[in-house]
Parts: C-alpha cells; structure tokens; sequence
C-alpha cells in the first residue's frame, strides 16, 4: 500500500519543509521530499507578487510513527476497579463498599463505608493524594485527561458544605470591616467551592494568590 502524501506550502523552499516536519512531528531522515514548485530568482515582478513554494513529504518504508491508541472508557472504568479491589482488600478494615461510575466526562469512585474514614487525612490530604493515584491510572496512554473524582465516607459533601457556610461567614466580614480576609492553603478542589459560592456575590469577589501546595483564596470587596 502507497504511503500518503503531504502537501505543504511556504514562501521558501526551507520554510515549506520545516513546516511539514513540525506538523507530522518527525525529522527528515525519516521521510522524502520532492519540491513541487521551485523558488524564482529575485526580480522587481517577484517582489510584489512572491511566489509560494509547495513541496511534498511522505514517510519512507516503516518509518511512519504509529498512533497511539486511546482506551476506551470501559478499559479505564476496569482498570480503576481493579485497582481499588486490590487496594481496598489490603486495608485493615475489611468488606469496605465502594461504586465506580461514569457521569458525563467524569469517573466518580465513592467508597461509602464510615470505617474508611481515616483515609480522608487532614482536609483531605489523604483523600487528593489517592485521587492523583487514580486520575493517573485513568488518563494512563490516554489523548485526553480522564477526570476522576474521589469520595470517602461523604467528606466531599460534608467539605463543601462547611466551605460554603465558611464562605458566607467571611464574605460578611469583609463587608463589616472593609479588609480583604486570606484563607488558609486549600486544595484545587476546595478553591473551586469557595469561587463558586461567592462568585455572584453584590459585594465582594475571590481571587487566589500563592503556589501549590500552599495557594489561598481572597475575599475583598469588590
């Protein structure tokens, strides 16, 4: 079978073909190349209408790279169950439930039991450290980044939960004493809850500042 062929066009005979290099991503020892339209020498007429220079590539003979292959979401689902089988197995505590499923482009795993809860860690430290784990298993050889969500004993409800009175509380403070208040170094996730809880809020906005791990939220007056 014929190795396809690419077309691609620059004002030199350079720059044509560096343009194709970058977008197949490859280097020339491993494709041809044949000029399909040659550079004019410069003239008066050339300078005001400069010609385009066209020239074709093709893969040489087993050098064309091989796709790679996204998993399907079902392998990533039995991936993550296989994985939390065996981990929940070798916890002391033993028959611990948990559900994996699939909600639009997110992958939930709650592990609902009670007993699980000395996974969560200090503001759920534990709890974002095992979700990494699990997003990296997920997004493994994938195109595109499988967003995971984990959950232990309802602790991103009752999290989201005492943000949101939290929130509220601090946003009527800024208000009381016209200072902007920073919050302790929360994670990503915790972030988002704060922002959304104030984000249509009359009075004051959010913003964060800092790196991770230790960025905050700030709550000042609009």
């Amino acid at each position: 079978m014929e190795e396809k062929t690419y077309i691609f066009e620059g004002k030199t005979t350079n720059e044509a073909i560096e343009k194709g290099l970058k977008e197949l991503k490859t280097t020339k020892n491993k494709v041809e190349i044949r000029v399909l339209e040659e550079e004019d020498k410069k003239t008066f007429f050339s300078i005001l209408t400069p010609k385009i220079v066209k020239v074709e590539i093709k893969f040489k003979e087993g050098m064309k790279p091989k796709p790679k292959i996204a998993k399907e979401i079902g392998q990533v689902m039995q991936e993550l169950e296989t994985f939390v089988h065996d981990f929940v197995d070798k916890l002391p505590e033993k028959d611990l439930k948990y559900e994996i499923k699939k909600e639009d482009n997110l992958i939930k795993v709650d592990i609902k039991d009670e007993r699980a809860a000395f996974l969560i860690g200090y503001r759920g430290e534990t709890l974002n450290s095992l979700q990494n784990i699990l997003s990296n298993i997920a997004s493994n050889d994938k195109q595109e980044k499988v967003r995971v969500l984990l959950n232990i004993s309802n602790y991103r409800e009752k999290r989201e939960k005492d943000l949101t009175n939290l929130s509220n509380r601090i946003a009527e403070s800024v208000m009381k004493t016209k200072k902007s208040v920073t919050l302790e170094p929360m994670s990503a996730y915790d972030r988002k809850i704060v922002h959304s809880v104030l984000q249509n809020h009359e009075k004051v906005t959010t913003y964060s500042v800092g790196k991770e791990p230790y960025r905050k939220v700030v709550v000042s007056l609009k």
